[in-house]
């Protein structure tokens, strides 16, 4: 019985989205936005990939042509369907279930947060106020609020143009566990009002020095409205394993363990799901570095040089693979780092497929990963989307 591989590149789109133009970044539509198209721009060397057909689907999501070597792997560009360009949004259609409500997103505006919102956080965390209230990148808020931070114990919040409500605290000034049980303790207003994901974003360091986030972060998401493939495999019987924010993203339903760290860490664990998976599992990965470090900070070159590395560690891991596996890289969603603003862009992902030959399968949604994972695995898919295998 062959196992399975899911694996996300956090953010890494091929452009083309059909609905782009009614996403932003600010006042400018995502029209254009093109993640891998812009890097590659830039110069980027991706030969594994390459090979497993990327340039191909870039071209084809895009109209981007590359060239690039003949494909050994099956490709294809994925389209979304729900109304979102966010990690649950993507991670959840990916599993087989598309959003089926409007993600409540905070205005950007200082202050960002309804008065009853920020009371309920002072309470939850007894302190007499807090700092941030506003739109802001996770490392610029450090540096603006830090030493604040440092100065009076109030946690920073502040979000995105995502559904998000984002709590920054020092993991010794505020401590970590306290910072986990406000974001735990207010997690369920936000879900109702339909906020998706409240995260932890614990940080070190000192106003002299600098400040830098640890790998302690923590997602609360709200839970997906109805079973997804890891559900799906679960309730079959199969091992479902999660690598990086899996767990958190699913809220560990369907899901037997997590392991998570930095991204080489994460490829670590890859690695080791590859040597000892069971036959008949899932092991769902996200590497999240390329969104978080790069897109975000609009950081063409390092984006460029995570995707060299990636490339160069999935080589090595593709051998490794039995007779049998499937093995699909994709990603959520866009984060064009050449791109207006500090968002997301509305793209669509490339699909690529080790394990069934060399062919292409053309646009398909992302709903389809997931009936193509429950297809491979022997599994009922219980999701809208088609097998492609």
């Amino acid at each position: 019985m062959g196992r399975a591989f899911l694996v996300v590149i956090d953010s890494v789109g091929i452009g083309g989205a059909p609905d782009a133009d009614k996403f932003f970044n600010g006042d400018r539509p995502d029209t254009g936005a093109n993640t891998l198209g812009h890097i590659a721009e830039a110069g980027v060397d991706l030969p594994v990939m390459a090979e497993m057909g990327l340039w191909r689907a870039l071209n084809l999501a895009s109209g981007v042509d590359l060239g690039g070597p003949k494909p050994t792997g099956a490709w294809a560009a994925a389209t979304e369907q729900s109304k979102g360009k966010d990690t649950p949004s993507g991670h959840w259609e990916l599993a087989g279930v598309p959003v089926p409500w409007e993600w409540h997103t905070f205005p950007d505006a200082d202050p960002a947060f309804p008065d009853d919102l920020v009371v309920e956080v002072c309470l939850a965390a007894g302190t007499g106020g807090i700092l941030g209230n506003r739109h802001s990148s996770g490392t610029v808020i450090l540096d603006e609020e830090g030493a604040r931070h440092m100065e009076t114990g109030w946690p920073i919040c502040y979000t995105s143009a995502d559904s998000v409500f984002q709590i920054a605290a020092h993991e010794e000034r505020f401590g970590l566990e306290r910072l986990l049980d406000l974001c735990q303790t207010i997690a369920p207003t936000l879900h109702a009002m339909k906020v998706g994901r409240v995260i932890a974003r614990p940080f070190l360091g000192s106003a002299e020095e600098g400040f830098t986030r640890t790998g302690n972060r923590h997602d609360y998401a709200i839970d997906p409205p109805s079973p997804t493939l890891c559900d799906w495999v679960h309730d079959a019987g199969r091992p479902v394993h999660a690598i990086g924010k899996i767990g958190d993203i699913f809220s560990m339903r369907g899901i037997d363990d997590v392991r998570k760290g930095r991204d080489a860490v994460l490829m670590e664990h890859l690695g080791e799901r590859i040597a000892d998976a069971e036959d008949g599992s899932l092991t769902f990965a996200n590497f999240v570095e390329f969104d978080s470090e790069y897109g975000h900070r609009r950081d063409v070159h390092g984006y460029a040089r995570h995707l060299e590395w990636f490339d160069a560690a999935l080589g090595r891991l593709l051998p490794e693979l039995r007779d049998g596996d499937l093995l699909i890289v994709t990603a959520d969603h866009g984060n064009d780092p050449s791109w207006t603003g500090t968002d997301h862009t509305r793209e669509r992902v490339p699909v690529l497929v080790h394990g069934v030959g060399a062919k292409e399968l053309g646009h398909v949604a992302f709903v389809d990963v997931a009936a193509s994972v429950a297809d491979h695995l022997g599994v009922p898919s219980h999701g809208p989307g088609r097998s492609f295998l």
